[in-house]
């Protein structure tokens, strides 16, 4: 291609890409239809990528300057320090005890799949997988949840499983949504998921209760304040749609409208039904009268007193299923922790019985708490989601994700799941080219914890608390010679022995800078060597303290004690006699 050819081609698709990013920033100040709009800002992509490569091949290498590198991470990622590490450690190492507790198996499965395993799984959400291209030219896509890998799994076992297919599975992990992100309140767009699955065929809802036992003291023993899981059942929820007339096309759209009830009033939601999804507003209303209702045990009484639902054979179903689980739960003692909401719909295509999810104070945007099972009570409208204004790109397009105002987003549930009997059955009818083998395949039900969204909740109490942030007990110092030897060989005996120790890792180490650096870590024992000391078989043991301090943060209390000559030989016995280990045993930092 001659120079003159190259420029008129540069020329040309520099025309288009100006007309499809003026077609494109019109189609979003119209608030078009959301299929149009993507497949413009696909032509838009498509355009700019033909628009380097042209600029690419017709220029010069000479004289280019060369980018500066842009230090940060994706978008809807971030990084996490060693302080903040550590409280998450500390809430995995929770969760997965209390998995353990609980009897359950730990799995692994990859972080991206084959995207016909996730194809048709998601309902709307479906928009938010991100697709991956592999070398080769398979369709992947990353993980959206911990679910569907499960029920692929479980279906790759066949007859390993057994004829019952009983089983408890545990798996903790990343997974990918390509959402809008609100890193404050953990909703990004790669985040670690906790869950619990049991599989198989068991008396009815006794897995169920099991779980909603499991997630109650999951969250019992995190620092997460009040909570309160909300249940709902989808049979019910169907039966209901079903009895205002709500055509069977609609069910599953017009569910993940009333979904959206924890974040906006009635008021928008029913416009939602009506405006964009078709749906009658008499219909609509009757909806309305069943989805505001909540409470315990006395709805469940209300329902079934109910003859023109109870009627309905699928949300006979659901309440007879209801009554057996609100049974089991006042066995397992968390009645109290669980509220009854008719609102409760879960998106999510694959739920086909009990549904639920965990809220805090902190889920719901700020002013509005009618999604907050906690009050129960009528509330304001929930304000807007403000939406920054978008930059704009050097080409002058709007970038594709609008920047939402953080301080108008609450956290949301920090936990949810439910049972979905049929999603093993689909993908053994799949692979067996026979649809009806999709209802006899293996039940499950399952939990699911967002871990971002606990650690949003719990790491400011850390850092209000001042809690420690390292596991180190004793620092073990030197007073004269380095003794670097002699320090070693303690640290290695306290590290056998169960004790976190660590010291200065230089030769010949001046005293206060090892003060300093145990300090740095709030050790609550420094093990002080002294030449003379250790050739009577003695250590000095200087027990140290902090307390905050209004203005000054964690601040160490000073003390006239110059510390406890100890023998050598016995050190580690003692150490486990203080109250300092105890509390770092007992779980306090």
């Amino acid at each position: 291609m001659n120079i003159e050819s190259a420029q008129a081609t540069l020329v040309s698709l520099e025309e288009e890409v100006t007309r499809q990013t003026a077609l494109v920033n019109e189609l979003r100040t119209t608030n078009a239809d959301a299929r149009a709009l993507d497949e413009a800002k696909k032509k838009l992509g498509e355009l700019k990528k033909a628009l380097a490569l042209s600029k690419g091949a017709g220029g010069s290498k000479e004289g280019k300057k060369k980018e500066r590198l842009l230090l940060k991470t994706a978008k809807g990622t971030r990084d996490y320090g060693p302080s903040e590490m550590h409280c998450r450690e500390h809430i995995e190492r929770t969760v997965k005890s209390v998995f353990s507790l609980y009897g359950g198996s730990q799995l692994d499965t990859p972080v991206f799949e084959r995207k016909d395993i996730l194809t048709d799984k998601y309902g709307e959400d479906a928009k938010l997988i991100f697709d991956l291209m592999d070398q080769g030219g398979e369709q992947l896509a990353l993980r959206y949840d911990h679910t569907v890998p499960l029920a692929r799994w479980l279906a790759m076992q066949g007859s390993a499983v057994g004829a019952s297919g009983q089983s408890k599975i545990w798996q903790v992990g990343k997974v990918y949504r390509r959402d809008n992100p609100v890193m404050s309140k953990g909703r990004m767009r790669e985040f670690s998921q906790a869950d619990f699955d049991i599989s198989g065929v068991w008396d009815p809802m006794i897995p169920d209760a099991e779980l909603i036992s499991l997630l109650s003291t999951i969250l019992s023993r995190l620092d997460v304040g009040d909570f309160m899981i909300k249940i709902n059942h989808r049979k019910i929820l169907d039966g209901i749609f079903e009895v205002c007339g709500v055509p069977p096309e609609k069910i599953r759209t017009i569910s993940s409208a009333v979904d959206k009830l924890d974040k906006l009033p009635w008021a928008d939601v029913k416009k939602e039904m009506t405006d964009e999804k078709g749906l009658d507003e008499s219909i609509a209303d009757k909806i309305g009268e069943y989805v505001k209702l909540k409470g315990g045990p006395a709805l469940l009484d209300q329902l079934k007193a109910d003859e023109t639902l109870m009627a309905n054979k699928s949300a006979k179903q659901g309440a007879d299923e209801m009554t057996i689980l609100f049974t089991l739960l006042r066995a397992y003692r968390c009645l109290e922790k669980v509220s009854f909401d008719m609102s409760l719909a879960r998106g999510l295509d694959y739920y086909t019985g009990l549904i639920y999810e965990a809220v805090v104070e902190a889920s719901a945007p700020p002013g509005f708490k009618s999604a907050d099972a906690l009050a129960g009570s009528t509330s304001p409208p929930a304000p807007k989601e403000k939406k920054k204004k978008t930059p704009k790109s050097t080409d002058g397009s709007v970038e594709d994700d609008e920047e939402i105002d953080e301080s108008q987003v609450g956290v949301g549930s920090i936990a949810a799941g439910g049972r979905y009997d049929n999603l093993v059955g689909s993908f053994l009818a799949s692979a067996a080219g026979d649809e009806k083998k999709a209802k006899g395949g293996l039940p499950c039900v399952g939990v699911s914890i967002g871990l971002d969204r606990v650690f949003a909740i719990v790491w400011p109490k850390w850092v209000e608390r001042g809690t420690r942030t390292k596991d180190t007990v004793v620092y073990v110092m030197s007073a004269g010679d380095g003794l670097l030897e002699e320090r070693i060989a303690l640290v290695r005996e306290l590290r056998e022995a169960g004790i976190t120790a660590d010291f200065l890792a230089k030769a010949k180490p001046k005293l206060p800078a090892q003060f300093l650096a145990g300090e740095k870590d709030e050790v609550p024992f420094a093990v002080i060597l002294g030449g003379d000391e250790l050739r009577q078989g003695l250590v000095t043991v200087k027990e140290q303290k902090w307390e905050m301090v209004p203005g000054q943060g964690k601040t160490k209390i000073e003390s006239a004690d110059k510390g406890t000559q100890v023998k050598r030989s016995e050190l580690i016995d003692w150490l486990k006699t203080r109250e300092g280990w105890k509390a770092w045993q007992g779980g306090e930092f």
